[in-house]
């Protein structure tokens, strides 16, 4: 299945137009979906979705065979309400509303797109422990996160996120973008993976992938 074709199935689990035409662009222009797929493939641990949203990437990681049992949660009670109403035809997905910096479920991997940037320094903390100490021996943590760099991508990040928080798409706190130092500090003991994902779109985000060893040695 072509990945305009995913995003035409998933398009259609919503009744609302204008979200409709929001998840056919955001399926085929954004590549964090792909990315997270890559790094989930073949593992059967239970998943967290933080700051879930309507649900995209869960419906799009069982469209593409994704069995893992999958939890999302977001603050916003709208999304989680559309969530809920599109996941009518998949097994083992569960929406909750929920405040990101609660604690998780144990033994999960977690995923986290865009999150952190809505809290201020001490709440992305706390949330970023809260995902280190969920994830199981052999388990990972995928962030996609925008971050503070003074470049021009991270300018540009900043004024788009403004405006979805202007126009309450958003529902958010405060725009308080993290350095990458600060979320690998939250990992000490996780092999990690960090590279740009940009694909076509102009945003500093970056793809951070922190694996807990299975051996339950940890790194020096």
């Amino acid at each position: 299945m072509t990945r305009k074709e995913i995003a035409n199935r998933l398009a259609r689990l919503y009744d609302i137009r204008s979200l409709q035409e929001y998840v056919r662009w955001k399926v085929r222009a954004d590549p964090v979906y792909a990315a997270v797929l890559e790094q989930l493939r073949g593992h059967d641990e239970p998943l967290v979705d933080v700051g879930c949203g309507v649900g995209l990437l869960a419906f799009f990681l069982r469209e593409c065979g994704c069995d893992a049992p999958i939890t999302g949660v977001d603050f916003d009670e709208r999304k989680i309400e559309a969530a809920r109403k599109a996941a009518a035809q998949f097994r083992a997905i569960t929406f909750v509303a929920g405040d990101a910096r609660d604690p998780l479920p144990p033994d999960h991997n977690v995923v986290m797109l865009d999150v952190l940037q809505y809290f201020d320094s001490e709440s992305q903390q706390r949330i970023l422990a809260n995902a280190a100490r969920t994830v199981p021996p052999g388990g990972m943590a995928v962030i996609r996160q925008g971050i503070r760099d003074g470049s021009w991508r991270h300018r540009l990040t900043l004024i788009v996120d403004a405006f979805g928080r202007a126009s309450r798409w958003m529902k958010a706190e405060r725009l308080n973008f993290p350095t990458r130092e600060q979320i690998v500090a939250a990992f000490p003991d996780f092999e990690s993976e960090i590279r740009p994902l940009w694909g076509r779109m102009p945003y500093n985000n970056y793809l951070f992938v922190f694996r807990r060893p299975s051996s339950g040695i940890t790194k020096s």
